[in-house]
């Protein structure tokens, strides 16, 4: 893609994302020192992200292993295979569990990881997780705007499926927009499975109870909410009788 082409892609991108990419300024006297939590994750994921009697309880791998089916390893191994030594890494949204660590140790004392998350307390969890790692940092911020710079990779692990559609397209968008030339975004999040797939009911019912968005990421492709996903080379695996996928985009 061309410099001309690039101007181009990120000047429609803007325009496109800009009632949601605007971070709310703080009010004067209100003591925010950093993004606000979108509407939609405190009304729906509170007692799962931000709740503090709960968070301890829920950032363990084993929950993470259990809620994935037994996957998260799999997955986790998928998601790295992208990854060398060396690279510049971000990580929009802390993940429960070892996958943070387990990342900053993939790209080694001599790249850097960056993880951000727009809640405060999963911040503050996350550095104490990392703080053994000095390849590794935290930073608050939403996804939507992490300005962080260029990375050589993006790793968007169980992200999109918390998302409204608007929250998709747009984050999917800026990440893509987060890579430099020959970089790839990674995303592994849910698919929808083979009709027949034994846990396809139970996953049905899981999402319409506590995962309203979910079930966007099995009407359409994740390459379906980049605004111009022709510029992309798209590869796409699925997991565990295709209730799992990753999705690599790379810039051409």
């Amino acid at each position: 893609m061309n410099f001309a082409a690039t101007q181009s892609r990120l000047a429609r991108t803007s325009t496109a994302l800009a009632p949601l990419r605007e971070e709310p300024a703080a009010e004067s006297g209100s003591g925010r020192t950093g993004p606000e939590i979108p509407d939609y994750l405190r009304d729906v994921y509170y007692w799962a992200y931000i709740d503090p009697r709960n968070v301890p309880l829920l950032d363990r791998d084993i929950v993470v292993r259990t809620i994935l089916w037994q996957q998260h390893k799999r997955l986790q191994r998928a998601a790295f295979e992208e990854i060398e030594p060396g690279h510049s890494v971000l990580q929009p949204a802390s993940v429960y569990g070892d996958f943070s660590a387990n990342l900053a140790r993939q790209v080694g004392p001599d790249g850097s990881l960056e993880v951000t998350d727009v809640a405060p307390i999963q911040v503050s969890r996350c550095r104490h997780k990392l703080k053994n790692l000095p390849q590794a940092t935290v930073r608050h911020a939403n996804a939507l705007y992490p300005t962080g710079g260029l990375y050589d990779r993006v790793c968007c692990y169980f992200l999109l499926h918390e998302m409204p559609d608007d929250y998709q397209r747009g984050v999917t968008n800026v990440l893509l927009d987060s890579i430099v030339p020959g970089g790839k975004v990674i995303f592994v999040d849910y698919h929808k499975p083979h009709w027949a797939h034994p846990l396809k009911g139970i996953t049905s019912l899981v999402f319409d109870t506590l995962e309203p968005f979910a079930k966007s990421l099995w009407r359409q492709e994740i390459s379906a909410f980049a605004s111009d996903p022709e510029n992309w080379s798209w590869r796409k695996n699925t997991y565990f009788g295709g209730l799992f996928q990753k999705v690599v985009a790379e810039r051409r």
